[in-house]
């Protein structure tokens, strides 16, 4: 049977008379503000576009004519490669950790289009390879394999781009959904690294091969997309983690239990306020302790930032969250961060009223935003669900927070069988009256957020006015 724990808010507090024109004027101007806000995103996409349609002009420039099927074949080689050659760097940058696109784009929607550019990246080296092999057996009138012997074995750079080939496969593989599923975070992020040494081989072998870099503006235009992207990945995924170690010197100072599988750690450092990091962003956290230092995984900040520590939850979800328990005070973190755009920046319109929507260990970004996000008495909500009620996270902090704020505070109990209705569009139309006219900021299981983000949308909530952090990887 489900269960809905409530704690009403106090009455809102009554807006001051405005003047007509004032009152009349504010719906258009917040518009146009919301409509602007949700417009930044999208021109990184029409950016990455453009320099796929520059890709396109140099073979266009170079090809005078197209006949039979081998220079077809040869043609279709030709767009493949450069394109999977431009795709490459793109996906890198993607994942650079530039400052400009974690705050303005989020962490969070650039590991989807990564993701999703990942897949079209190993669908244009497919189609590049199967493509030139043919075109070329055609045009020496060999067959596929003499062709393919040929083609790798006496060829300049074509080994190591088989091997980089082979690697972008691999991963392209081990990143399937059923594959990852299986998978744990370490493991997937050491293969990950794979394509590093795969984009640099590849880089050789375009260098040497490709008939539309071999000189003038493409050949510059490549080396500069090239060397700046692994320029960018070096400077804000190495050095300055690295800067910010030597600056900070992070270590644990508490690791308490907080429910079944999952604590906080507390970590105290140098010059914390340095960081600038907001409720709502994570870093990626490398304990450098045995069999912990060579991987770093992403953990949210579950409480406003303090001059004196930073508080992480972990839930044992693989190795690493599951060794984190078991850390001792004193152990030295090296922290990439902070990262994403959950935060109180995001609000499209300010003045709306809020609803957070946390679902399980998802509580941990919302808890802060929950404490510091702006809003008046009665403007802002908070949903929290989970399976039973000693799975509640903070449940004392979340009460206090509320009754301090005078907001909403719900606690959605059962299985998903059991208490699935509350997360329909019905269900958070009964929860939150008025529930169009708010902003939502949700975090939970992939799935299941997913599923909520669409029953927001069904409620009339606008697609803009829904903040998503998911925990895929």
């Amino acid at each position: 049977m489900s269960t809905i724990t409530r704690r009403r808010a106090d009455s809102r507090r009554r807006a001051e008379p405005s003047p007509p024109r004032q009152q009349a004027c504010r719906p258009a101007r917040r518009q146009a503000g919301e409509l602007a806000r949700a417009a930044l995103p999208a021109l990184l996409p029409v950016l990455i576009a453009a320099g796929a349609a520059g890709v396109l002009a140099l073979w266009w420039r170079d090809t005078y004519a197209v006949t039979g099927a081998d220079q077809w074949l040869t043609g279709a080689a030709r767009i493949t490669g450069l394109l999977a050659g431009y795709a490459a760097p793109v996906l890198l940058l993607l994942m650079a950790r530039i400052p400009v696109l974690e705050r303005e784009v989020g962490a969070d929607r650039l590991a989807r289009w990564h993701a999703l550019g990942g897949r079209y990246l190993v669908g244009l080296v497919t189609a590049h390879v199967l493509t030139v092999v043919w075109g070329y057996a055609l045009t020496a009138h060999r067959g596929l394999l003499s062709e393919t012997d040929q083609l790798v074995f006496h060829y300049p750079e074509m080994i190591k781009a088989t091997l980089a080939t082979l690697l972008l496969l691999g991963t392209g593989a081990v990143s399937a959904r059923a594959a990852r599923r299986r998978l744990g975070y370490e493991a997937w992020y050491y293969l990950h690294l794979a394509t590093y040494l795969a984009i640099a081989l590849g880089f050789a072998h375009q260098l040497v091969n490709g008939a539309d870099l071999a000189e003038g503006v493409g050949l510059l235009g490549w080396w500069a997309l090239y060397l700046g992207s692994f320029a960018l990945l070096g400077w804000y995924r190495l050095a300055v983690p690295l800067l910010r170690d030597r600056r900070h010197r992070l270590r644990i100072a508490e690791v308490r239990p907080e429910a079944e599988g999952v604590v906080s750690v507390f970590l105290t450092g140098r010059r914390l306020d340095e960081l600038r990091c907001r409720p709502g962003q994570f870093f990626r956290l490398q304990f450098l302790a045995p069999g912990l230092r060579w991987a770093a995984n992403p953990y949210s900040l579950s409480a406003p930032p303090h001059p004196r520590f930073l508080r992480f939850t972990v839930k044992d979800l693989g190795g690493h969250s599951a060794a984190a328990a078991g850390l001792r005070p004193g152990v030295r973190v090296r922290a990439e961060g902070p990262y994403g755009a959950f935060t109180a920046q995001r609000r499209v319109a300010p003045g709306r009223r809020v609803l957070l929507i946390a679902v399980g260990v998802g509580i941990t970004p919302i808890r802060p935003l929950f404490e510091t996000l702006p809003a008046g008495p009665g403007e802002l909500t908070l949903l929290y669900r989970a399976r039973r009620a000693e799975d509640l996270l903070f449940r004392g902090e979340l009460e206090q927070v509320a009754q301090r704020r005078r907001a909403g505070l719900r606690f959605l109990l059962g299985s998903r069988a059991e208490a699935g209705h509350t997360l329909t569009a019905a269900g958070l139309a009964r929860l939150v009256p008025g529930l169009r006219e708010h902003e939502v900021f949700l975090c939970g299981p992939e799935e299941l957020a997913a599923a909520t983000v669409r029953e927001l949308r069904a409620a009339g909530v606008p697609r803009h006015r829904i903040h998503h952090e998911s925990f895929a990887f």
